[in-house]
């Protein structure tokens, strides 16, 4: 591919329609806990009165030029503990946009903290990503990233400087694993989702940490002096290779299955692409009983992902990191296999 060529009824059926268009797909999902809901502040309860009021129009099915095949998994593959690589952006700004839930409609979002592309804005779009600046490591990654911003009372919460943003393999066959097409876009997560739901989340690694304190649902209640508060949580990394986008933005992507004790992709989604995770670390210490997303609690974590990388850099990357199953840093190098080399100059940049 060359670069840049580019039922439900009544009332019941109104607010699945709202919730699937808002990005609030199954995918991950368990059913909600049996018996009464547990007691929510005024804040959290109003956020949530405001999600649905300014419930976005549905999204669409967005095919892709050239639809791909998946690789058939070989199941002798050579196992590889890691396969991955980095690529770390800085927060370029933070706005009430959402150019995947909520495009070409300014301000309806609840605010999100963008990195990468310094774009990005309501009207984002391959052009104009394309025709961006990036805050990435990577000059040729001028993709979109975002997630809710975080607040401290009243206080905006940015990650300073970069922060990681890991590029793996979620199956075991990692030499299966394609590069994304430019263009494709989805959610992760779901800003509506219940504590328990975000603890059972496939994306879900290690949840809210600081200091020695992780694995939480909610916010620690309290952060050693100089910690800061950590999330980790995985995108699905099997794609259905017919689109760029779905209805729900998420449809069009899965996770990984089991069979035969591996990970691979499942049938309906049958092409393997980077698995991304967000490692984002936000400056907050001592006393957290003030600390809230704009998307609500804690476990209304979520992120949005839209690819914009430089095709060649990004193949590039893939085959010698992912599918040559390295530990990579942001320039494609493993420093405990320094005979491999690197894929990117000093600069960052294709030699």
């Amino acid at each position: 591919m060359v670069r840049r060529t580019a039922l439900l009824s009544g009332t019941l059926a109104a607010a699945a329609l709202s919730l699937v268009a808002a990005g609030l797909g199954t995918m991950g999902a368990v059913a909600a806990p049996s018996g009464e809901q547990a007691a929510v502040s005024s804040t959290e309860a109003d956020h949530s009165t405001h999600q649905m009021l300014m419930a976005p129009p549905p999204g669409e099915w967005i095919p892709v030029d050239e639809p791909v095949e998946g690789i058939e998994p070989n199941p002798d593959a050579p196992f590889a503990e890691h396969r991955e690589f980095q690529a770390n952006c800085s927060v370029s700004h933070t706005g009430d946009d959402d150019p995947i839930v909520y495009p070409s409609m300014p301000g309806e979002s609840h605010n999100h903290t963008f990195m990468g592309n310094d774009t990005t804005d309501a009207y984002t779009d391959e052009a104009s990503l394309d025709a961006g600046e990036t805050s990435c490591v990577v000059p040729g990654d001028r993709s979109a990233y975002w997630m809710p911003t975080m607040y401290n009372g009243d206080e905006e919460v940015r990650p300073i400087g970069p922060q990681v943003i890991y590029y793996k393999s979620g199956i075991r066959d990692h030499e299966s694993v394609r590069p994304f097409p430019t263009g494709l876009r989805y959610v992760v997560g779901n800003p509506m989702q219940t504590e328990d739901e975000f603890g059972s989340h496939p994306g879900f690694v290690k949840g809210w940490e600081c200091g020695d304190d992780y694995g939480n649902t909610t916010f620690p209640t309290d952060c050693p002096a100089g910690s800061q508060l950590n999330v980790r949580f995985q995108a699905p990394s099997c794609w259905d290779g017919r689109h760029l986008d779905s209805p729900n933005h998420q449809d069009h992507m899965a996770y990984p299955v089991v069979e035969n004790n591996q990970n691979v992709c499942p049938d309906s989604h049958p092409v393997a692409v980077p698995m991304i995770e967000f490692k984002m670390a936000f400056p907050v210490d001592g006393d957290t009983s003030q600390v809230r997303l704009a998307s609500g609690p804690a476990y209304s974590f979520h992120y949005d992902f839209f690819n914009s990388w430089d095709e060649a850099t990004l193949a590039a990357l893939v085959e010698h990191c992912i599918n040559g199953g390295l530990q990579c840093d942001t320039r494609g190098y493993d420093q405990f296999h320094p005979d491999e080399g690197a894929v990117l100059d000093e600069n960052h940049e294709l030699p």
